[in-house]
């Protein structure tokens, strides 16, 4: 009898774990992806609600990586235009103590890339466009670093347990390519990878200080930048969709950001 009490007991045990296990474990972690319009769909020509000002997509590469990982819980906070005072108001906050993972893009906006990208565009002076590339540079180090500083500590408070992964911007053209005299010149074309060249070397910097992994999508996007000769990953300029121009299209995203993700977290 006393048996048949234990064994009673035990199974009850059991069927009360059972019971419990699947909702404590339902989510293998949490991913909660931060960032600007590079971290979402603008260039992938499909978007949630084509009138939402953040403009998220099922292709832009932190969905794509959580579709693959659907075992664990995700959080899209990232929007299309913001800068690191937005990630800080509005991003950060969307952060727990439980979350596992956080990729972060952002920095772009902070230097006025897209008002270099126009004035390199409308310009038929090539030091116009060089000068305002040079004065985001500029920028980069005496505003972006600081303000990277800060973000990244505030993630690091929001979620002290998760591995973050800073994410990088890629050169936008191979020069002397594909694309020959049309468009902008080659001088315009090196001045705005430049950009890109000094955006990764305060964002890695500042990343490195902060204890998180930076990802560098430079090398892996170069032979598929605009005029490149191979299927192209960044779309180039669209007068009819300017907001389309300069972003990571589907393919940007699939074989270039997501494969590079994947690397980091296994």
């Amino acid at each position: 009898m006393r048996t048949h009490k234990v064994l009673l007991a035990a199974l009850s045990a059991f069927l009360l774990t059972a019971t419990i296990s699947p909702s404590a474990h339902a989510a293998d972690g949490k991913y909660v992806a931060l960032g600007d319009s590079y971290a979402t769909a603008p260039g992938t020509r499909t978007y949630d609600n084509p009138g939402d000002a953040c403009r998220r997509g099922p292709l832009a590469y932190p969905r794509l990586w959580a579709a693959q990982h659907s075992s664990v819980a995700f959080v899209e906070a990232s929007c299309s235009g913001a800068t690191t005072a937005e990630v800080l108001a509005s991003q950060v906050p969307q952060l727990t103590a439980d979350t596992t993972l956080v990729t972060i893009q952002v920095g772009g906006n902070d230097v006025g890339f897209v008002d270099i990208l126009t004035q390199c565009i409308l310009t038929l002076d090539d030091q116009d466009c060089i000068n305002s590339v040079e004065t985001a540079k500029q920028a980069a180090g005496t505003t972006l670093s600081p303000a990277l500083t800060q973000t990244y500590a505030a993630v690091r408070a929001a979620a002290p347990q998760a591995r973050v992964i800073v994410v990088g911007y890629p050169r936008l053209y191979t020069l002397q390519g594909s694309c020959g005299i049309l468009g902008l010149s080659d001088a315009e074309r090196s001045a705005m990878n430049s950009a890109a060249d000094t955006l990764a070397d305060v964002t890695s910097a500042r990343a490195a200080e902060a204890g998180f992994t930076f990802l560098d999508p430079r090398s892996s996007f170069d032979a598929h930048s605009i005029c490149s000769s191979g299927p192209t990953w960044v779309t180039s300029l669209e007068w009819d969709k300017i907001n389309e121009s300069y972003h990571p299209n589907a393919a940007g995203h699939r074989d270039g950001y997501l494969p590079a993700l994947n690397a980091l977290t296994g």
